[in-house]
């Protein structure tokens, strides 16, 4: 067969090359409906759920409302104003801080050393976990109601324990002094099994390797801690600081058991006074007011703890 006779080279025509492209754009349409189809009702239980609250509620926080006029009044940032020069809101905001810290320090150091004895091979460690997770799953007024009976100066388990030394217990709930401390022994009570439980698995998701390795060159059990097992555990904690920072913040239960915010306003956390103001005074404006500025708190805490941590938190 001579050149002249190898039969000429077939090209796709411009309208062959439309069609498939049009068949390809209608694929994609169905598959980009079909993605919408099953995405739209989520979307709409968060819509009404959690941005229309919020949204909402900004526009609460703009006005003067009691719950009962027909219409709230619109005032601008006259309830910023006021609240962010109150005296009594910068105390609350210190004690919230205060009881923030408090937790979640000791829910990560006590959390900690409690997985490491978790994960030691001891009879019935399995018992044993499950009897410090329990508080966690346990309701807040029914940990309230527990912890008022132990606390209690006259008839309490506390009295029954410090008599015997000679000392008389502390009107815990009802001194000024002790009702703030007393909150914090409840919350970690609560919360610390949900820690240790959480840093227990992370413990024994850690290579072995590494700590026998250290471990043959000399390394101490500190030295390994420090310098293999805590680095390694970063993602575990900025998990739990995360999420026991924004959990403290909104406690709301116990408190309003135990103390009712007070005595005085001893007890008083931001989200007790959202409650007060909004369910109590019935100023709607205020309590929404004191909403967005603890969602604003939380918002900058988390996005700071997010960019340092993405520094020093390195994932497996």
């Amino acid at each position: 067969m001579s050149i002249v006779d190898l039969p000429a080279r077939t090209h796709p025509d411009e309208r062959t090359i439309a069609d498939g492209n049009d068949q390809r754009k209608r694929r994609r349409r169905r598959e980009y409906g079909l993605f919408a189809l099953l995405v739209a009702p989520n979307l709409l239980v968060i819509a009404v759920f959690a941005y229309w609250p919020i949204i909402y509620n900004a526009f609460l926080s703009l006005t003067d409302w009691n719950m009962i006029a027909a219409r709230p009044k619109f005032v601008g940032l006259a309830n910023y104003g006021r609240t962010l020069t109150d005296p009594a809101f910068h105390k609350t905001l210190w004690i919230t801080v205060v009881f923030t810290g408090l937790i979640v320090v000791g829910s990560l150091v006590i959390g900690l050393a409690l997985a490491f004895l978790f994960n030691l091979p001891l009879k019935g460690r399995g018992a044993v976990r499950t009897i410090a997770f329990a508080p966690h799953i346990l309701s807040g007024a029914a940990v309230a109601t527990i912890w008022a009976f132990i606390f209690d100066p006259g008839y309490g388990l506390m009295r029954a324990l410090i008599e015997p030394f000679g000392a008389e217990p502390p009107d815990w709930m009802n001194n000024s002094d002790w009702a703030l401390p007393g909150l914090v022994i409840v919350y970690l009570w609560k919360n610390v099994g949900f820690a240790a439980l959480i840093y227990l698995a992370g413990l024994q998701g850690l290579p072995k390797e590494l700590d026998e390795a250290a471990a043959i060159d000399g390394a101490s059990t500190w030295t390994r801690f420090r310098s293999i097992k805590l680095p390694l555990l970063a993602p575990i904690t900025f998990f739990l600081l995360i999420t026991t920072v924004i959990g403290t913040f909104q406690a709301f239960d116990v408190i309003a058991v135990m103390t009712g915010g007070g005595p005085g306003d001893a007890t008083t956390t931001l989200s007790w006074s959202i409650y007060n103001e909004g369910f109590q005074a019935f100023n709607a404006g205020r309590a929404a007011t004191l909403s967005i500025i603890m969602f604003v708190i939380l918002l900058v805490v988390t996005t700071v703890q997010a960019r340092v941590m993405e520094r020093r938190v390195h994932y497996r």
